[in-house]
């Protein structure tokens, strides 16, 4: 049985951001397009490393058109915020490194949004170590990430603002 793609959410910025980069996707494969007729016009030798060079650019340019139009598809905009006060996806949260005693602003998204570079704000996934201990908790709540290296961070929720 071949199971249903999983919904994606987004924010209505993030959604925006994916359509902007993939039209400047879709701008760089007619770039790539144009060099590899190009280099096909140009090239005498079977063995042409720019030709081969070019195939390999339009193929991974096409991969990504591929992957963000998927995402596209598959996505829902987050509106509604019934969070009782805790995280949730589309969240600005201040957290509080009790270790360094910092402070830092972040969005909490998910994954394939995080991945798109831009955005005023640095974003963090919901499957991310922070992101997965961060999810459902409440201003003044803390807790702790174990990092890949065996470090361990505690944070503070400072703030949640929608």
């Amino acid at each position: 049985m071949v199971q249903a793609p999983r919904q994606v959410k987004l924010t209505r910025e993030g959604y925006e951001r994916l359509q902007r980069t993939l039209a400047q996707e879709q701008a760089r494969l007619n770039e790539a397009t144009r060099i590899l007729q190009e280099q096909m016009e140009t090239s005498a030798d079977t063995e042409d490393t720019g030709l081969e060079d070019a195939k390999r650019e339009k193929m991974g340019i096409e991969a990504r058109i591929e992957e963000l139009e998927e995402t596209l598809a598959r996505a829902s905009i987050i509106e509604d915020h019934e969070n009782d006060g805790r995280v949730e996806l589309g969240a600005v949260v201040t957290l509080a490194n009790e270790t360094t005693k910092k402070d830092m602003r972040v969005q909490v998204v998910s994954a394939p949004e995080a991945a798109v570079l831009g955005g005023s704000l640095p974003r963090i996934s919901e499957d991310s170590p922070v992101g997965k201990e961060l999810m459902g908790r409440k201003k003044g709540e803390a807790f702790v990430v174990n990092l890949e290296n065996g470090k361990q961070v505690k944070y503070r929720v400072q703030n949640i603002e929608y």
